[in-house]
């Protein structure tokens, strides 16, 4: 079984209904992925985005830049919505969502990985260690990083809200 990053936009007025019904919130996520699957927006105009197995690589890459907004784990728990995979999802705020927006305009994926290899994310045991061990490239994390960049650029333009969780 993989840990998956997810994210999805709510707008504000999704959110605020959000924070008082996790159960509905979790319906609204469940349509909101359906919606997409066939159609695979691209990241600026999709309302959810998978990271897949590169959560944990781009945690440990935006952690060493010292990166302000916690844009792979969030920074709030949605309050009592259990578990939605690993652990209960988290949030950024619409405010949090354009201070990450900012801040991302400022790391292009090059300087992200810049002075980084495989070995590193082996040593660090980033999740999954396997891949680093073997040696395997990093455009795998530069991949997710570069949907990711545009996904919470459109959020923080539109006013949105970012759902986050490990599933």
């Amino acid at each position: 079984m993989s840990m998956i990053g997810e994210y999805v936009r709510l707008t504000p007025a999704q959110f605020e209904r959000a924070l008082g019904d996790p159960e509905w919130a979790r319906d609204l996520v469940d349509e909101l992925v359906d919606a997409e699957l066939d159609g695979e927006p691209d990241a600026a105009s999709a309302r959810c985005l998978s990271t897949d197995k590169a959560w944990h690589a781009l945690d440990f890459l935006l952690s060493r830049l010292d990166f302000p907004v916690d844009v792979v784990f969030g920074e709030e728990p949605l309050p009592e919505a259990g578990d939605w995979g690993y652990a209960p999802p988290r949030y950024l705020t619409p405010e949090r969502v354009r201070a990450a927006a900012e801040a991302l305009a400022d790391v292009p994926a090059a300087r992200l990985v810049e002075g980084v290899g495989p070995e590193d994310l082996a040593r660090a045991e980033v999740y999954p260690s396997v891949v680093w061990e073997r040696g395997e490239s990093l455009d795998y994390v530069t991949h997710h990083y570069d949907e990711l960049v545009p996904f919470l650029t459109s959020a923080a333009r539109d006013g949105d809200a970012v759902l986050l969780w490990l599933d």
